[in-house]
């Protein structure tokens, strides 16, 4: 099934006009309790890619070229607990050489640079609200916002960017009354949680289309999907890692209203969703970067890059398939 997807999203790829990834840094401004966000967006260009070094990254993108093309379909990125904007980076560039507008951030206070706020549970909280930012900013002061069409948009949540996803497109997360979260923590939010009352939560209904892997799912139970009605794209892992199980991600399957699209891939691990690691980053990520003797992640990214681009084409761009 794997290989017929990559194979079906190549030959749309040769069918059409292929582009190479441009890449331009971006800082959305703090708003009273608010903090920037910072990140940076893919995007089709007509300039060749080179290396960009950005930290231990090394990207093949055409920095700061212009944006070509009009009416772009946008996808925004939720990266894992204490990742960064740059996690997806090589999934990123696949969609903005075929054509797609890619946004993605760090998410304050839980990213590599700033873990003060990984353990708060405020941060379950804010980061659909940071999605939702991002998107405003990407329709509104981004320099070429007008190059976006703003009724495609999907995005891809990788981990607790999994779980940012879904409650982005309508999941309702219950936190009960004893959320270990907020154990002597005397703060509104979670002061609302010993109430049990259910924290504000941020929902974004332009979202038509969401690609999810290895989701972190411990706060949604059978009652909390009620409200996805767009297409999901699941992608589970056979060895689960940081905190996700493969049973914690298959007990979400058969939840949701409509039956989403289930890839199981054999052999990987949790942290096999993010992009191959370059020599520089796998010395300081050993866990995140190191795969079962058995598994290519250049190999399989491939393939995965090839599924997620059909999926968002068929559900965003293919006017002979409704949302």
């Amino acid at each position: 099934m794997i290989r017929f997807s990559f194979l079906f999203a190549a030959l749309c790829l040769g069918a059409s006009v292929v582009h190479a990834a441009g890449f331009r840094f971006i800082e959305i401004p703090g708003s009273g309790s608010l903090p920037p966000l910072k990140g940076a967006v893919w995007y089709p260009c007509n300039q060749p890619p080179g290396d960009e070094k950005v930290g231990p990254f090394v990207l093949s993108v055409a920095k700061d070229c212009p944006v070509t093309g009009e009416k772009l379909p946008l996808v925004v990125i939720s990266h894992g607990t204490g990742g960064t904007f740059l996690d997806h980076s090589d999934t990123a560039e696949a969609l903005a050489d075929a054509g797609f507008v890619v946004a993605a951030i760090s998410h304050p206070g839980d990213n590599a640079m700033d873990k003060t706020r990984t353990k708060d549970f405020s941060v379950f909280v804010e980061r659909p609200a940071d999605i939702k930012r991002l998107i405003d900013f990407m329709l509104g002061p981004w320099a070429a916002a007008d190059r976006i069409n703003a009724s495609e948009i999907g995005i891809f949540g990788f981990s607790r960017g999994g779980y940012t996803g879904l409650v982005a497109v309508g999941a309702t997360p219950y936190f009960g009354k004893s959320l270990r979260l907020c154990e002597g923590v005397d703060t509104p939010l979670c002061d609302q949680v010993h109430k049990g009352e259910v924290p504000e939560l941020v929902h974004d209904p332009r979202i038509k289309a969401a690609v999810i892997a290895d989701p972190v799912s411990i706060f949604f139970t059978k009652d909390s999907f009620s409200n996805v009605k767009i297409p999901v794209q699941l992608w589970r892992s056979e060895l689960g890692g940081g905190g996700v199980t493969r049973e914690s991600v298959a007990s979400i399957v058969g939840e949701m209203p409509t039956m989403p699209q289930v890839h199981f891939v054999p052999h990987s691990q949790h942290f096999s969703f993010m992009a191959p690691c370059s020599v520089e980053f796998m010395q300081s990520a050993l866990e995140i970067c190191t795969d079962r003797p058995d598994f290519d992640r250049i190999s399989f990214h491939r393939e995965f890059n090839g599924d997620v681009l059909a999926f968002f084409r068929k559900y965003l761009t293919d006017t002979n398939n409704p949302t």
